[in-house]
């Protein structure tokens, strides 16, 4: 774990620099942990196969582990490789993404066993914002992702209070500015049926 609360490097959350990508890209490689900002709130954020990372990110959340974390992807053609997409789940999905969604979906074998529920349903995004979706394309999969609270459940919604109260456990902080936002819609669509879970930011209505 860092030793120092990690630095902060101004991202423009909708037009990232390569450069910018590049670097965070580097150290979530390496298993590091990172904040950034999406369409809902600021993200937390590590490499799918990075055991040790996913470890450190639920420590640093004080997250029971039974409390599946979600999978950050880039488009939906990504989505389709770690969950079972039926057409009906397509069709949904296709309408609703990149948005402020959380989706449902029974996992793939390439979802590791921690990012499950008991019924081995996993949670995934495509955010619009295109600053997330950037570094999972640039990694190659998809980021292990939760939003960026204290252990109390308080959203920090500036990277100035992020590097504060979760600097010590981060490795980078991208900053996008203040974000008043809202969570994400987390919509269930197991069984080719569309169920708010959760109801947030993304509406179904758009």
């Amino acid at each position: 774990m860092p030793a120092a609360a990690a630095p902060i490097l101004e991202v423009d959350v909708d037009h990232p620099s390569p450069r910018q990508v590049a670097r965070a890209v580097e150290i979530l490689e390496k298993g590091g942990v990172i904040a950034y900002p999406t369409d809902t709130y600021y993200g937390l954020g590590c490499d799918l196969n990075s055991k040790k990372a996913i470890e450190r990110l639920y420590q640093l959340k004080g997250r029971d582990k039974k409390k599946p974390l979600s999978l950050l992807c880039p488009d939906l053609s990504d989505v389709a490789r770690y969950a079972h997409v039926s057409n009906f789940a397509y069709r949904a999905m296709k309408g609703l993404t990149p948005g402020a969604f959380t989706f449902i979906l029974e996992a793939t074998r390439l979802v590791p066993e921690v990012m499950m529920t008991k019924q081995k349903q996993v949670g995934l995004r495509v955010p619009d914002a295109a600053l997330p979706r950037e570094l999972a394309k640039a990694l190659g999969r998809p980021l292990i992702t939760t939003s960026a609270t204290h252990t109390d459940g308080t959203v920090l919604s500036d990277a100035r209070d992020i590097k504060t109260v979760l600097g010590h456990g981060l490795d980078l902080i991208l900053d996008g500015g203040v974000t008043l936002n809202e969570p994400s819609t987390v919509v269930s669509l197991i069984g080719d049926t569309l169920e708010i879970l959760r109801q947030g930011k993304g509406s179904l209505e758009s």
